[in-house]
């Protein structure tokens, strides 16, 4: 799904989200080399379409150019994952704090149907996997902050990024039941507009987040 000021119109739009999304699924895998000839003809463009969804691509931190290396896929590794979580710890804990005060009363209803749309996979005993945009949960409290700034800081910022972690490392095992658990809550509290309990539960949900990616990290770092 794209987000809805997205609408890919143009060929580059359009190879942009396919490429953004073959990435953050781990189709190009993390530290993966980026040839722009390779890519022109996977996806049947030009290369001077491709390079424009990089460059796009740059500016969203899933992809990144050195000097006489050329672009690579945005690796993970557990430094990246820290400073990368400490700065949505903060923004979407405000996220949170905002959207108790300022989200509709439909919305909050549309967000607890979407959490038992999500609850009928978890007790199913799936992985707690989430499409971007309107169906992901943290996406709906973070449009319902209603402020514009931060929307645009999580959306177009680090979401995607934030996203390659979850999708690859953070949707499976123990943590889909207790994650599934701290959505709830969240909701709760911006369904009784209690705002600082919102941005704590958030801050809380998203620091035992970062400590599940980083333990499934440093496994691998260790095999």
């Amino acid at each position: 799904m794209t987000l809805p000021f997205e609408q890919p119109v143009t060929a580059a739009d359009k190879t942009f989200i396919k490429l953004r999304a073959d990435i953050v699924e781990g189709d190009l895998a993390a530290g993966q080399k980026l040839s722009e000839a390779e890519l022109s003809t996977k996806y049947g463009v030009s290369r001077a379409v491709v390079r424009e969804a990089m460059n796009r691509l740059e500016s969203s931190f899933l992809v990144e150019r050195k000097a006489n290396v050329g672009a690579r896929v945005a690796t993970l590794s557990v430094e990246g994952l820290i400073e990368l979580y400490q700065v949505r710890e903060s923004l979407e804990g405000m996220a949170a704090r905002l959207a108790a005060k300022n989200m509709t009363d439909k919305e909050i209803a549309d967000l607890n149907k979407l959490l038992s749309k999500h609850f009928d996979k978890v007790k199913d005993g799936e992985s707690y996997y989430q499409e971007a945009g309107d169906l992901d949960f943290h996406y709906r409290v973070i449009l319902g902050s209603k402020n514009q700034h931060l929307i645009d800081m999580l959306i177009n910022g680090i979401y995607h990024l934030v996203r390659m972690y979850r999708v690859q490392l953070g949707m499976a095992g123990p943590r889909v039941t207790t994650a599934f658990d701290e959505h709830k809550h969240i909701v709760q509290a911006i369904s009784n507009r209690d705002e600082e309990l919102a941005e704590m539960l958030m801050r809380r949900h998203i620091l035992y987040s970062k400590n599940n990616i980083e333990n499934k990290l440093i496994s691998m770092q260790s095999n």
